[in-house]
């Protein structure tokens, strides 16, 4: 039996310790999220070498509420988690390359280093995609938990592979960090804080063998809190569905556009400057070659606009390094969020049509009233855990984007004052 530990947050509010729970605070009382995290297993650990055929081949700061007061926090707007004390957070760092079986097989390592040991880890990217489908088993029902980058076959030891892999990798390890369910799960610490190999399998396999996972963290889930309505728990569902619909075609939308104009940047548009700027320095050379006197005037100001132009090319074409990669990055990242909420929706609409047919299950004789009780009890406690996690990737998502545009505006404003005049 798991007994919850109380303690007091600087608002004086009552919580269970963050550890191994979440904190649901409403505007008018306080609720609690119990969430296990696996138990301890003294079953015999596999010596096996866990060596399957895996593929081997951004910025920094917290989102809000991520402030480290251990305070649930904007009650006004609804059930939200408990963030830990302090935030945590991560940095990808270092790739090497190794090898094994006497050379035959290579591989990229990284380093990860978490602000809370300041203590490197090495991790490949198969580790990566562990951590990934462990998250994703336990927590997909409730939580966004976006895929990894790519996996790629060729060209996968090419620097600027390996670079650009490390940079996603960074994103989604601090997208993780930034959550308060994932970045105090066991498992999660484990691949920050594992000390030797021998921790390091005999988590991994007790990670593998935990049954908690899927629907069944619901049933791990007891908030103290009233008991939502059935017709308004539909209404958050719709509302949170047609939101997340909406924004992922914005999303595309704009990752579509900004592609393009990428395209445009570093192909065409480049090319189109360079030849003005040639031509321009082509007119000049024809009109000097007059021997009439008095047109230098002309034929300086003619030599300075081409070359003007010429530099107007190289800047155009570096620019979308500059500003443009942050912005599409960024949209990249929740475009992987969004693609998590259909099924996490799904789960909920299930619930929620069942609750529906309770009358008529309790008249067929197919359950009993009590369990139509605990159906509805259960999707309330659904909904209340819905609302949290949307009200965490709403304050994420106008940090990232109010953080993002930032940027790319101070980028844009950047170029046009490089522009010779």
């Amino acid at each position: 039996m798991l007994i919850p530990l109380l303690s007091q947050n600087s608002r004086g509010q009552t919580g269970l310790v963050p550890v191994d729970y979440l904190q649901v605070c409403l505007s008018t009382c306080l609720s609690y999220l119990s969430v296990p995290g696996f138990e301890d297993d003294d079953g015999d650990d596999d010596d096996g070498e866990w060596d399957d055929d895996w593929d081997e081949g951004s910025m920094e700061g917290h989102a809000p509420g991520a402030t480290g007061d251990g305070e649930g926090g904007m009650g006004e707007v609804g059930p939200v988690w408990l963030y830990p004390q302090s935030p945590l957070d991560c940095e990808v760092t270092d790739p090497k390359k190794g090898s094994k079986m006497y050379g035959l097989k290579s591989y990229i390592e990284y380093q990860v280093i978490p602000t809370s040991t300041q203590r490197p880890v090495n991790h490949r990217y198969k580790h990566f995609d562990w951590l990934y489908e462990r998250l994703l088993e336990k927590f997909g029902s409730a939580i966004a938990i976006p895929g990894l980058p790519d996996k790629q076959v060729t060209g996968r030891f090419e620097e600027q592979f390996i670079r650009g892999r490390m940079e996603r990798l960074q994103g989604w390890m601090r997208r993780m960090c930034r959550h308060p369910v994932v970045c105090q799960s066991h498992v999660f610490t484990l691949f920050l804080t594992y000390q030797d190999q021998k921790e390091w399998k005999l988590g991994k396999r007790r990670a593998e063998r935990d049954v908690a996972v899927g629907q069944m963290i619901f049933s791990l889930m007891d908030p103290e809190a009233p008991e939502m309505d059935s017709v308004e728990v539909d209404q958050k569902y719709e509302q949170y569905s047609r939101f997340t619909k909406a924004m992922d075609d914005g999303v595309k939308e704009l990752l579509g556009v900004g592609q393009t104009h990428w395209k445009r940047c570093t192909g065409p548009l480049p090319k189109e400057y360079q030849r003005i700027g040639e031509a321009f320095i082509n007119l000049s050379t024809v009109f000097s070659s007059s021997g009439y006197q008095g047109e230098s005037t002309l034929t300086d100001a003619l030599t300075s606009a081409g070359t003007i132009y010429q530099e107007v090319a190289e800047i155009v074409a570096e620019q979308p390094k500059r500003d443009l990669h942050f912005l599409l990055e960024t949209n990249r990242e929740y475009k992987g969020l969004l693609g998590c909420f259909p099924e996490t929706l799904a789960v909920h609409k299930a619930a929620i049509e069942k609750v529906k047919d309770g009358d008529k299950m309790v008249a067929a004789g197919r359950i009993s009233t009590q369990e139509k009780t605990t159906m509805k009890q259960r999707l309330s406690c659904m909904s209340y855990s819905l609302q949290a996690e949307m009200n965490h990737f709403h304050s994420n998502r106008i940090y990232d984007y109010n953080r993002v545009m930032q940027l790319y505006l101070e980028g844009q404003v950047k170029f046009y004052e490089e522009v010779p005049l």
